[in-house]
């Protein structure tokens, strides 16, 4: 998507709907993914064709003024050399969306510009590798429509896509539509996008005026909360305040806990059938259509897994965001918590990923500046989990085991997730206090009292009597960044 400037009092939002295409329709949708699909392996294959021969007429000895020319990495660049090619290689190219297109040498160009930027030591992150071609059972289905006629039918539930027509939705687009109507809201572009459970979904990414707090919204009477995020207990979410008074657990749903039973049974029966790999030529064959009926009721089985998962940290962020001034929440380093290990107990992966411990944090990125509260996140090393909340000392030794948090100083024993949502609670009156003071707001993270450092970082400057982004201090409430369910459209 092309970059622009947010107007001033407006913001990014997405409105996701699960369609329900009719028998004729789903081969159209399917034809216009793997059109984009075959866009990027096609540029794809040119672009490592070219860069092949420049490396061998380079061992020849051939200058660099003599060899073959470069296929520029762009947008604009690879559309028009498919636009010169498709003819030939693409006959039956009309049949789709151009948008389809399109969206394959997008994410083509994407991908090199971010392994050139990477190998160059430019992007910051992990290395980024070459790109690897799209693969029709292992990739994901998705088409991008950002021009021509896309629009929310006045009967609420059907939607208008370019080439695709007419697609009726399972649920009402009320929310949207009335926005449309009422100008408070312009769509951008329209994402159809199939996931694991083999239903289709339309996300549309729009521009909506800047929400306020809503009337019906009960105001809390604790504006600075801590929110610690459970793993092994029973409680998703843990919120207390500074002054050490638990204002709510979340119970910790669990689904993908509660559906392991079936998904043991329905493996074993996947295990038993045929499948795509010969267990004794190890060769890939064709795989039987019980096999495949098998996988799909796995993949629903996860899918649902997910939907419930996702249901109660919406509910349970949204409130969060409306009813406090302030949020504390921790910076986990959830992928490296769940990578393998010798050390690592049976199941601690699976839970980890049942708590969506990364999830909580992302969307109370969006929803906190969506409804005017600040998000404070904690250093990664602030030891909220170690600390006393009552005299502040440090107990290195304790465990995941340890869920009852027992002070050798002061003779404390409190509940392990309560103690550490009082500290980040008063990690976040620190933080209201000087906003108070300085006159200014920020949402990003902050260091934390008793925070362990394994590099060093730079410390905030001052501008203004307020302390400006730095790269332990990232900014979560500045205008124009897209929330996680837009960057999907």
């Amino acid at each position: 998507m092309a970059r622009f400037d947010i107007p001033d009092g407006w913001t990014m939002q997405a409105y996701r709907f699960a369609l329900d295409p009719t028998p004729h329709q789903q081969p159209v949708l399917r034809s216009h993914c793997g059109a984009s699909r075959f866009a990027f392996n096609h540029m794809l294959a040119l672009v490592k064709a070219v860069i092949d021969q420049r490396t061998a007429e380079r061992s020849y000895g051939i200058s660099e003024a003599e060899l073959t020319p470069m296929i520029g990495w762009s947008l604009p660049g690879l559309r028009k050399i498919w636009n010169q090619r498709k003819y030939e290689h693409a006959p039956w190219w009309a049949e789709n969306s151009k948008e389809a297109y399109n969206t394959g040498l997008d994410a083509l160009a994407r991908a090199l510009d971010n392994w050139a930027t990477s190998r160059a030591g430019v992007r910051a992150g992990k290395p980024v590798g070459f790109p690897r071609f799209k693969n029709a059972a292992r990739s994901r289905r998705s088409v991008r429509f950002t021009t021509g006629t896309i629009r929310v039918e006045p009967d609420r539930h059907h939607i208008v896509l370019p080439r695709v027509g007419r697609l009726k939705t399972h649920e009402s687009t009320r929310k949207l539509a009335r926005r449309v109507e009422a100008g408070t809201a312009r769509i951008l572009s329209a994402t159809l996008a199939q996931d694991s459970r083999r239903r289709w979904y339309v996300s549309f990414q729009t521009l909506v005026t800047a929400k306020s707090r809503p009337g019906h919204a009960r105001r809390s009477p604790h504006p600075v909360v801590g929110v610690d995020v459970g793993v092994k207990a029973d409680a998703l979410l843990v919120i207390a305040t500074p002054d050490g008074r638990e204002v709510s657990r979340i119970p910790a749903p669990k689904p993908l806990t509660a559906a392991q039973a079936r998904l043991r049974v329905l493996q074993r029966r996947a295990a038993r059938q045929q499948g795509p790999h010969d267990p004794v030529t190890k060769n890939r064959r064709q795989p039987s259509r019980r096999w495949q009926a098998t996988t799909a009721r796995i993949a629903r089985t996860h899918g649902q897994a997910a939907a419930v998962r996702r249901d109660v940290l919406h509910k349970t962020t949204t409130t969060l965001a409306q009813q406090h001034q302030v949020i504390v929440v921790e910076t986990l380093n959830a992928a490296g918590m769940r990578s393998a290990g010798g050390d690592r107990k049976k199941g601690l992966n699976r839970a980890l990923a049942d708590a969506a411990l990364a999830q909580v944090r992302q969307m109370l990125a969006y929803k906190t500046r969506w409804y005017g509260s600040v998000l404070v996140e904690a250093d990664r090393w602030f030891p909220s989990s170690k600390t006393c909340s009552g005299c502040g000392g440090r107990k290195p030794s304790l465990t995941l085991a340890d869920r009852v948090y027992s002070c050798e100083s002061c003779g404390l024993s409190i509940d392990r997730d309560r103690n550490a949502a009082i500290n980040l609670a008063r990690l976040g009156e620190t933080h209201r206090s000087r906003v108070g003071e300085q006159g200014c707001a920020d949402s990003g993270s902050v260091p934390g009292r008793g925070a362990i450092r394994k590099s060093e970082s730079a410390r905030a400057g001052e501008a203004g009597g307020c302390e400006t982004s730095t790269p332990t201090q990232r900014e979560l409430g500045s205008a124009g960044t897209a929330s996680p369910q837009g960057a999907a459209a």
